[in-house]
């Protein structure tokens, strides 16, 4: 059983992180070691050639990851994120975006996480991304 559910996640948790609200992320499955998360489309995050922007892709994996981390490790504030390296492999085009994040590794100071980015309206891998997280000692 995972350590936080989805709404512990998406009504307290989120809350911490106000980019993520205002760019609508939601957790739509949370199990142990792994989260799934969602970001719809729209023009809060769109490049000029209606396509969802780098910087908001790179918002929903560090915010997907820490999902998947704190399914572990439980409802910490305090896991931050000291690496982050994301491949972009496809233009994502005007689409809501899904998140599937798993965790690799948690040690007793740091966790090592992977998301995989698919645009919701097709199987297609938009971008996948590693991190190392700190947890609080």
């Amino acid at each position: 059983m995972a350590a936080i559910t989805v709404e512990t996640f998406n009504d307290r948790l989120l809350a911490k992180v106000p980019l993520a609200t205002y760019m609508n992320i939601r957790a739509t499955a949370i199990r142990r070691g792994a989260a799934r998360l969602e970001m719809p489309y729209g023009p809060h995050i769109a490049r000029p050639v209606d396509t969802v922007s780098g910087p908001a892709m790179m918002t929903l994996a560090d915010v997907a990851l820490w999902a998947a981390i704190l399914s572990l490790a439980g409802p910490l504030e305090m896991v931050v994120t000291t690496n982050l390296n994301v491949s972009f492999l496809k233009k994502a085009g005007a689409a809501d975006i899904v998140a599937e994040a798993r965790v690799l590794k948690l040690g007793r100071r740091l966790a090592v996480a992977a998301v995989e980015l698919i645009a919701a309206d097709g199987d297609d891998l938009i971008a996948h991304a590693t991190a190392t997280y700190a947890l609080p000692t």
